[in-house]
């Protein structure tokens, strides 16, 4: 993350290395941050949902939000995040069923 005053202005990534650097024949000595980095920058905010943010993450293209509370950064989540948390949801909604249909 790249962040000004506890906002995120931009995120660097190996992708962004390797596509703005690396590519275009750059050096990481003689490039600045601020033209590597993603900009602007996808958020998300505590009160969305797991699918909510997956939908955000597909659509721009994302594999990191960084959670904004207040204006202020507060987390990131990453695609790994998520589907770890539908895999749990998904599981323990396995339990429950096959525990109802056992009782």
């Amino acid at each position: 993350m790249v962040v000004r005053d506890g906002r995120p202005v931009g995120i660097f990534s190996e992708r962004d290395y390797a596509r703005n650097i690396i590519l275009n024949g750059r050096t990481s000595r003689e490039t600045l941050l601020a033209d590597a980095m993603s900009s602007p920058v996808v958020v998300a905010h505590p009160d969305q949902s797991v699918d909510e943010c997956m939908a955000v993450m597909t659509e721009m293209r994302v594999r990191h939000l960084p959670v904004i509370k207040n204006d202020q950064l507060v987390g990131i989540v990453s695609i790994g995040d998520l589907v770890k948390a539908v895999i749990e949801n998904q599981q323990f909604m396995i339990e429950q069923l096959v525990s109802y249909i056992n009782s």
